[in-house]
């Protein structure tokens, strides 16, 4: 498989090869997203690469037998005879001898997390080996890198003992557009595309699974509604490998989240919890592993974030998973699930717009782009809401770009199975009109689809720009 779409990211981490020192990088990201095939591609340009896997953990697991894994793999690695430690210093200091010197090095500890969960002080062992050993190589790069990014994030990137000593961190979201793209020949229409996208969002490693010869509704049969098929267990693995604790309170928040985006007291009414406790800590590994957003509204006239946010499922597979598969596994497993089209499932319409609108956000860039609004010129962009208060109407705007010429550009992202037709326009100046903004601002109205429009929309010029963003693929 041809590797598509990290052009930046290999950049950034190049520029860590012409250093006179040694590197210590972070590299986290959503379980699939391509952490470990990125670092093989970074690794092609280093005369050694050492990668060494952490062990998927049980509750049974012990410190012990991690170390015992981790001597096994560097035992294969450099044909050493069967060895044996008792304690993560000594098999730190072990590999450490048996690096080559005086040449270029890239050494990986993949799954962080797995490695070091049985051994509290496994991270200070760690650190103590960069200290004494690691740094002291000029041409080593050494990579922690992990799916657990909550767990990076708690135990290494706020740990007093990692402070100073991380040069750079680097969170691997979805591919781009363009690069999920690349996956489907050049025959293949935009639209089946999309639908795919809506299931897979962009994930590597799901897109790699996709045969460019079957049509979207049999990728998504083979992948999601056939016993065996990848995405069938692809939920539980993710929870069993990222969340030993408590997942179904996980799983819970992200039922929650299904059908729509959610302020936090909602979320609280919806699973039945007392305010306070852990759900802000649940909520924030979930968004730090990937699977939801918090989009922060703003004060326009400041410009400054509000304390209001919402919670959004941004993960399409898992929005698609709890919505549609989760309820028909046991058919699955015993082939007797009937699949044929998207739109034969319940509220299909109302799922794949918010599916849509995940696309769009994680590509905002491109808007921009297409709307001739530089980075530099941005003062929020984010989707935005209004409270109802008694003086003020409630409103929510797919995504608001506000820029420091006091632009607002109130973008609507509508999905429709057809053309979207002149009731559009009502609704979007409803927003505006419901919209408290200072005066002296100027509203744009931005229609952003993925079908077509009808003439009598283009005709009636009333939005400042139409995009059709099936054209970025």
């Amino acid at each position: 498989m041809k590797f598509f779409g990290r052009d930046e990211e290999l950049k950034a981490l190049a520029s860590y090869r012409n250093r006179s020192i040694a590197s210590l990088l972070v590299i986290k990201g959503r379980r699939r997203v391509g952490k470990t095939r990125l670092l093989d591609e970074f690794g092609k340009n280093f005369r050694h690469y050492f990668n060494f896997i952490g062990m998927p953990p049980t509750k049974k697991t012990t410190a012990q037998e991690q170390i015992d894994d981790f001597t096994r793999q560097m035992c294969n690695i450099f044909d050493l005879p069967k060895s044996t430690y008792d304690d993560w210093a000594n098999v730190l200091w072990a590999l450490d001898e048996n690096l080559p010197t005086n040449e270029d090095i890239l050494l990986v500890f993949d799954e962080i997390s797995w490695m070091g969960s049985k051994d509290h002080n496994f991270l200070s062992k760690i650190k103590n080996a960069w200290d004494s050993k690691f740094k002291k190589r000029d041409n080593l790069i050494f990579v922690i890198c992990g799916s657990a990014s909550a767990w990076i994030d708690q135990n290494i990137l706020s740990h007093t003992g990692f402070v100073g000593r991380v040069s750079y961190t680097l969170t691997l979201e979805e591919l781009p557009l363009k690069a999920c793209r690349l996956f489907w020949g050049p025959n293949i229409s935009k639209f089946e595309i999309l639908r795919v996208l809506a299931v897979t969002g962009g994930i590597p490693k799901y897109l790699e699974e996709i045969d460019p010869h079957l049509t979207a509704e049999q990728n998504i049969k083979k992948l999601c509604f056939t016993k065996g098929g990848l995405l069938v267990n692809e939920f539980e693995h993710i929870f069993s490998s990222l969340f030993l604790h408590n997942s179904e309170f996980y799983r819970k928040l992200l039922r929650a989240m299904v059908n729509g985006n959610n302020i936090r007291d909602e979320l609280i009414k919806t699973i039945g919890v007392k305010h306070g406790g852990k759900i802000s800590a649940y909520l924030q590994e979930l968004e730090l592993s990937g699977f939801i957003k918090r989009d922060y509204t703003w004060n326009i006239s400041t410009g400054l974030d509000s304390k209001l946010s919402m919670f959004r499922l941004s993960d399409n597979y898992i929005r698609f998973y709890l919505k549609y598969m989760e309820k028909n596994l046991a058919k699955i497993e015993r082939n007797t699930f009937t699949f044929q089209s998207l739109t034969n499932f319940t509220n299909w319409s109302t799922i794949i717009g918010l599916q849509f609108e995940n696309l769009v956000l994680n590509n905002r860039e491109l808007i921009h782009d297409a709307l001739g609004i530089y980075a530099d010129d941005i003062q929020c962009a984010n989707p935005f809401f209004q409270n109802r208060t008694a003086r003020t109407k409630g409103c929510q705007i797919d995504y608001m770009i506000q820029t420091r010429f006091s632009n607002l550009y109130i973008c609507e992202i509508k999905f429709s199975s057809g053309p979207i037709d002149i009731n559009i326009i009502n609704e979007v100046q409803n927003k505006i009109d419901t919209l408290k903004k200072p005066v002296g601002f100027s509203c744009r109205p931005i229609l952003i689809h993925a079908n077509g429009v009808q003439p009598s929309v283009i005709e009636s010029n009333y939005f400042a720009k139409i995009i059709d963003f099936t054209e970025f693929l």
